[in-house]
């Protein structure tokens, strides 16, 4: 199939663009460079089927593809809060425009959302069925309510035109070509042992995450692409919850560092819980993460390393 993936340079993104062109299809990664990199790509220009476009999604653009992987958003709330309107822009105007090309060619389209649409959940874990707790006129908005719009015009393009849609809901993912300096926190706390350099903690550190290893995430896209049982929104995630003091102990455990913990004030709004129900993904993707976190940060520890 010809696939297009907006985001295509960004760190899912790459990831995707190389898993689909190792399965044979023809792959056109479009991206502004925003918050991706070309670097993430260098390897995939090898590939005969493989096409970079950079584009700015919240422009209409016109192309003739099978598949839309909608992934253009900067993720961490570092990069989205620095043009926060922009980020609007793009989970509004950029999934308008992405559904527009899927609407014109009868594509289907993957949205990947967030589980930030669950904001600071009341419940956990975090089902499909749960509307979230999300302040709509705080310093993650942009983000938070971007993609619930984005959500909403998936599913009002499916009532109203037909388009075939599916809704993937990411929770924390981390692996190689993350970005270094993206704010995430499992880079963050990578490169700070690597440097020497104290380990900043949000809060008192008792806050949870889980955290789904990159192949793990790519796959998952790709099987709810491909299967015709559910349209979503489907959780895709680890259901492996710990607390970021937990997570800061395991790292520095795994490298050589002469760092400690230094403990920050709480940002407004961050999720104090963050753990997801993955029961509709195993049942209709037969899917379910394989990497250990033990696993995928060796890998991941590796990677950065060898950056430095």
């Amino acid at each position: 199939m010809k696939i297009l993936v907006t985001g295509g340079t960004g760190f899912i993104g790459n990831h995707l663009c190389r898993k689909l062109l190792q399965e044979n299809h023809y792959v056109i990664c479009l991206d502004n460079n925003f918050t991706g990199s070309m670097d993430n790509i260098q390897d995939l220009f090898c590939f005969p089927n493989f096409e970079f476009i950079r584009h700015d999604i919240t422009l209409p653009i016109f192309l003739e593809v099978d598949q839309i992987y909608h992934l253009a958003c900067p993720a961490s709330p570092k990069a989205y809060q620095y043009n926060s309107i922009k980020t609007i822009k793009t989970n509004i105007l950029g999934t308008m425009n992405a559904l527009g090309i899927a609407k014109r060619t009868k594509a289907r389209i993957l949205l990947t959302s967030t589980s930030e649409v669950y904001g600071d959940p009341a419940i956990s874990p975090q089902v499909e069925e749960y509307w979230g707790n999300v302040n709509p006129i705080g310093i993650r908005s942009c983000y938070d309510e971007g993609k619930r719009v984005a959500e909403t015009l998936m599913m009002e393009y499916q009532r109203n035109h037909n388009v075939d849609i599916r809704i993937a809901r990411i929770f924390n993912t981390y692996g190689p070509n993350m970005d270094k300096d993206d704010g995430r926190v499992v880079s963050n706390f990578i490169n700070q042992c690597l440097e020497d350099k104290d380990l900043t903690i949000y809060g008192d550190g008792s806050q949870t995450r889980s955290f789904c290893y990159i192949d793990d995430m790519v796959e998952g896209l790709i099987k709810l692409m491909n299967q015709n049982k559910t349209n979503g929104p489907i959780n895709l995630g680890n259901p492996y919850e710990i607390t970021m003091k937990e997570l800061a102990s395991i790292i520095l455990e795994k490298i050589d560092t002469k760092s400690t913990i230094s403990y920050l004030e709480l940002p407004s709004d961050d999720p104090l819980k963050r753990k997801p129900c993955i029961e509709k993904a195993k049942k209709y993707l037969q899917w379910i993460p394989k990497v250990s976190l033990e696993e995928g940060l060796e890998k991941t520890i590796t990677y950065f390393s060898n950056k430095l």
